[in-house]
């Protein structure tokens, strides 16, 4: 059977795909001798399936799942490519054709849109969070076959070809089986950052490029003035962060030489990046002077230059006599940096300059008549280099505000002050020290000296940056991020150790610090009070002229204020209704804080992957932002397996940077529309009682012992699927428990907790309290993004929920007392939940999201297997993993095959 791009509906693309991709995994798994394992999928037609599945079967239901969710990716992608050609890409919702249409249709001219695009700016910071629960090697072999299954698209191939590919997925799909799933030890820091280098190095740089020429289309095709996005400048930016390597909290593994390999890394792979580039841009600039006459000032460039670099500038020239073009680029090559080092004389410094060049020889071809070759080959490199520079993304410094407490401690110890009790001390006698020894330039201590662990872990950290900067500068350096953010002190404490490691500037007015120090407000009652902790740290004199000096060293308009808000653990915290509420109300208030302060505040969104932790649907989440907060720059977190969802293939990757980037222009030049009153009283008042009721259950006494029981938390915190451990400092509670293992194991178990939990009791209040509000609320719930955001995302986890299974967990409950009461209460929520949601819809879930119910019926049969192992292999594990250790992880290996095969089925982990 061959397949082929055919005007068919998504549905029958999707089943005709995976039905030909099964059979090409049958055919594999036969002549790899597993026919045993091949008749027991459930896709094959069988109805009957063992008690007890071989061993294997995991493994193979695990890449099943994942070629469906590669069929539905494509499917997805070809679905938007028969809609714009047929219906133009204003058809496309939330993609730069109807964002820019909708904007044009509320009064804004082209020239007013295209002035404001080089303002809208979104950055991506990649994380390593253990969310991602397939190998590198793994996801490399579903690249390559995603792009086998694309190909196969293409009807141009005759049938010995198509043979030729089918024969390509089986030899792909047999390595799968014979490669095995899971990771066998923790992944180390260095494995993690290859994986998010791979995406910054190989597809990112093409992603954009495909991006920016689609932008330009869509731009001339609803007739605005394409000279007016020619200019690489003139686009929305779009830049990189990450936390690997650089993220430290909770994670003992990140130390100063593991930042200090991260950033050489980064530099070198950018480095290689542009060598490429510049070496395909030779290949292309291969005009003649004895057919144009160069400029005078290209002239000049090259002499200045070959001068400069002494022998390597005359091998420069030539290597490509009579061709001063390919000559100017030859000595772009020859200018570039090595990886570590002080650049030589007359090699660039800083990315800068490259682009100085790169705009010189732009201009030098305008200048012959060739506009079109400086446009093709030129300017989508400027764009590159401004994006990727010398360092690909800006690494980012997390540490918790308790470890700065303790490093604090030892400081004031070794220093002979009395402080070793410091993280004790209430805020107004941590302020009063801090406030003094601001006011001093001498530091704590000399270089050698002894000054316990968290000292010097905080102290060589930061030692690290400040010989980047000497060497380098900071263009490769992010913030310095204090998660659990509680208060004042524990922001200019930072200033502190940046003082004992030299980081801080000497400037007239007095010291600055380089670098953003950036508050991460996580909790409820953190985001509750964030707006005064944010207003007394921006009166502070010394983050006054720090943030002037950052605006200045920048060439910036304004100064500018980073604050990450957290997702997870205000979930975690409050549930799904209370943390949404938080985010909002924080968002609002401390954008104020900023206007009044002169100080406009850029949010940094720690979004994870699930739609508990932030994620959902990106227009919708873009537009549910408080526009005020917003402001046309967007920061926010792609965290583990999301990256591999959204960016694996190149497809996606432009797909997902379009809906970012035309969903922040389109929400910030949209005119404003105020809150709507009524629905804003509606989810105030959705919101405290869902915290209510979600906080009951999890206070309740006996919910802990169920939660530990009926998960498989266990088997996940000793998963190897990240190299970060699954508690910050190892105590069994709630709340040093990491967010994601968190929604992780309710997941795995079907419950999907949180998710939805408390959603019912929110809007029964609702409607109990207030019934003319309730009403308006269904009629108006998609008339505003917040409310629509939360309810959709809470829709979306009670349609993943499954009672069925819920109860069949619930039996790994030993004391009979505990299992009923807590799970009693869960199933009463859930049923309230589905209920009052389908009241909101007007029917039921399934009927008002077919394609969800779709998506969930082509799994149901295989994840119902696959839970049912799953739960017999948890009660063998647990009851033999103290008594014999080594059947113990032989039952362990078995659960994180059902783990990855499960998380492969919801395409969901935490």
């Amino acid at each position: 059977m061959s397949i082929g791009l055919g005007d068919i509906p998504a549905q029958a693309r999707i089943e005709r795909d995976l039905r030909w991709l099964l059979d090409r995994f049958y055919e594999a798994l036969d002549a790899a001798g597993a026919a045993d394992i091949h008749a027991l999928l459930p896709w094959t037609g069988n109805p009957s399936c063992p008690v007890r599945l071989p061993e294997r079967a995991p493994q193979a239901y695990a890449i099943a799942f994942q070629l469906l969710n590669l069929v539905e990716e494509n499917a997805e992608a070809q679905t938007r490519r028969s809609a714009e050609t047929i219906d133009g890409p204003a058809a496309l919702r939330g993609l730069w054709g109807q964002i820019l249409v909708q904007l044009r249709d509320a009064g804004l001219s082209a020239a007013q849109i295209a002035a404001a695009l080089p303002r809208i700016q979104v950055e991506l910071v990649l994380t390593a969070h253990p969310t991602e629960a397939k190998r590198a090697t793994v996801l490399a072999h579903y690249r390559e076959l995603y792009l086998q299954l694309v190909k196969a698209e293409n009807q141009m191939w005759t049938p010995l070809e198509r043979q030729g590919i089918a024969e390509d997925v089986r030899a792909i799909l047999e390595r799968l089986w014979r490669t095995g799933d899971i990771f066998l030890k923790r992944p180390d820091v260095s494995s993690e950052l290859r994986n998010v280098i791979h995406y910054l190095r190989n597809v990112f740089p093409e992603a954009l490029a495909y991006h920016d020429q689609r932008l330009r289309q869509i731009w001339e095709a609803i007739g605005n003035d394409p000279a007016l996005l020619d200019d690489p400048d003139s686009l929305p930016l779009i830049t990189f962060g990450t936390w690997v390597g650089g993220d430290r909290d909770g994670h003992p593994l990140v130390t100063a030489d593991v930042t200090r390999m991260a950033l050489m890394e980064l530099r070198s792979h950018a480095l290689e990046l542009l060598r490429d580039q510049l070496t395909t841009l030779v290949r292309r600039l291969s005009l003649s002077n004895l057919l144009q006459t160069p400029p005078d000032f290209l002239t000049s460039a090259l002499h200045h230059y070959a001068d400069l670099l002494g022998d390597a500038g005359q091998q420069a020239l030539d290597r490509n006599p009579h061709e001063p073009w390919r000559q100017m680029v030859n000595l772009m090559l020859a200018r570039l940096p090595e990886t570590a080092g002080v650049p030589a004389p007359g090699h660039y410094t800083r990315a800068a300059e490259l682009i100085a060049d790169l705009r010189l020889l732009d201009e030098s071809l305008v200048a012959v008549g060739a506009t079109r070759l400086a446009r093709s080959d030129v300017r989508p490199l400027i764009r590159s280099v401004r994006v990727f520079g010398f360092h690909l993304a800006v690494l980012d410094i997390r540490q918790n505000s308790a470890f700065h407490d303790r490093a604090l401690a030892q400081l004031l110890t070794a220093a002979g002050i009395d402080g070793s009790d410091y993280p004790s001390w209430d805020e107004a006698r941590r302020m009063a020290l801090i406030e003094a020894e601001l006011e001093s330039p001498r530091p704590f201590t000399r270089m050698g000296m002894p000054v316990g662990p968290e000292a010097e872990a905080v102290l060589s950290c930061y030692r690290v940056l400040v010989e980047h900067i000497h060497s380098y500068g900071a263009d490769g350096l992010g913030a310095l991020i204090v998660s659990m953010t509680r208060n004042l002190s524990d922001l200019l404490v930072v200033f502190l150790f940046a003082r004992e490691t030299g980081l801080l500037v000497s400037t007239p007015e007095g010291p600055v610090c380089p670098l953003p120090i950036v508050p991460l407000f996580e909790t409820i009652d953190d985001l509750e009070r964030s707006p005064l902790v944010l207003r007394d740290y921006l009166a502070h004199p010394i983050v006054q002229r720090s943030l002037e000096w950052q605006r200045q060293t920048r060439g910036a308009p304004e100064r500018v204020q980073q604050v990450m808000i957290g997702y997870s653990d205000s979930n975690k915290d409050g549930g799904i209704g209370a943390s949404l509420w938080a985010l909002q109300k924080a968002q609002q208030a401390l954008a104020a804080e900023g206007r009044m302060a002169g100080v406009r505040i850029r949010f940094f969104h720690g979004r994870g992957g699930t739609m508990s932790r932030g994620a959902g649907p990106t227009g919708r989440f873009i537009r549910a932002l408080p526009v005020e907060a917003l402001a046309g720059d967007l920061r926010m977190t792609e965290q583990g397996e999301t990256i591999s969802q959204k960016y694996a293939n190149r497809i996606s990757a432009v797909y997902n940077f379009e809906l970012l980037l035309a969903g922040v222009t389109g929400s910030t030049l949209r005119p404003y529309t105020p809150r709507p009153q009524h629905l804003t009283m509606a989810l105030d008042l959705l919101a405290r009682h869902s915290q209510r009721a979600y906080r009951a259950l999890v206070e309740h006494e006996r919910f802990l012992p169920f939660f530990r029981e009926a998960t498989p938390i266990d088997a996940i915190e000793a998963s190897r699927i990240g190299s970060r451990p699954a508690r910050r400092t190892g105590a069994q509670s709630l709340t040093d428990l990491r967010a994601i293992p968190w929604v992780f194991s309710w997941n795995q178990a079907r419950f999907y907790l949180s998710g939805w939990y408390g959603i019912g009791s929110g809007l029964a209040m609702v409607q109990a309290e207030e019934p003319a509000l309730f009403d308006t609320l269904c009629a108006e719930m998609r008339e505003w993004a917040p409310l629509h955001y939360l309810l959709g995302n809470a829709a979306t986890s009670v349609m993943n929920a499954d009672e069925h299974i819920m109860r069949a967990y619930a039996e790994l409950v030993h004391d009979p007392v505990t299992r009923t009461v807590i799970l009693d209460t869960i199933l009463e929520e859930f049923a309230r939940t589905r209920a009052m949601l389908e009241r909101v819809y007007g029917g039921s879930l399934e009927e008002k999201r077919p394609y969800i119910a779709r998506q969930l019926e082509l799994r149901r049969a295989g994840l119902y297997s696959l839970h049912r192992e799953q739960i017999t292999s948890l009660r063998s594990w647990r009851a033999v993993r103290n008594l014999d250790p080594e059947a113990g992880e032989a039952q362990l290996r078995l659960l994180l095959l059902l783990i990855n095969a499960i998380a492969a089925g919801l395409r969901a982990t935490g």
